[in-house]
């Protein structure tokens, strides 16, 4: 796991998050890792006011924050939204899961 590597955002999970209005509510995208699921790690996705010592990603005028201690586990991800016949979401293509649940929210290192 290369722990130098950011995460990394695209620009249609920025754009959704100025449709959601995130930024105009003082809100950010936060990512976070959390032990549990099926496959031992979760991801937690929320709306959160970001916090002093978190990772912030800037992109469109919106914030997506990443917390210091799931920051390791996202390194060199990409966090992307995505938009399919079971619904939208936004995801995580994480380099460093070994394995992932079929939900897309687990994930084994």
């Amino acid at each position: 796991m290369d722990l130098t590597l950011p995460p990394k955002v695209t620009e249609r999970a920025f754009s959704r998050l100025a449709e959601i209005g995130a930024a105009a509510q003082g809100k950010a995208l936060r990512i976070a890792v959390e032990g549990g699921g099926c496959s031992g790690f979760q991801y937690a996705i929320t709306l959160d006011a970001p916090a002093e010592d978190d990772l912030l990603l800037e992109g469109g005028g919106e914030r997506v924050v990443v917390d210091p201690v799931s920051l390791p586990f996202l390194s060199n991800a990409v966090i992307d939204f995505t938009e399919e016949l079971i619904g939208a979401r936004f995801v995580i293509d994480n380099p460093n899961a070994a394995s992932s649940c079929g939900c897309g929210t687990s994930f084994a290192m």
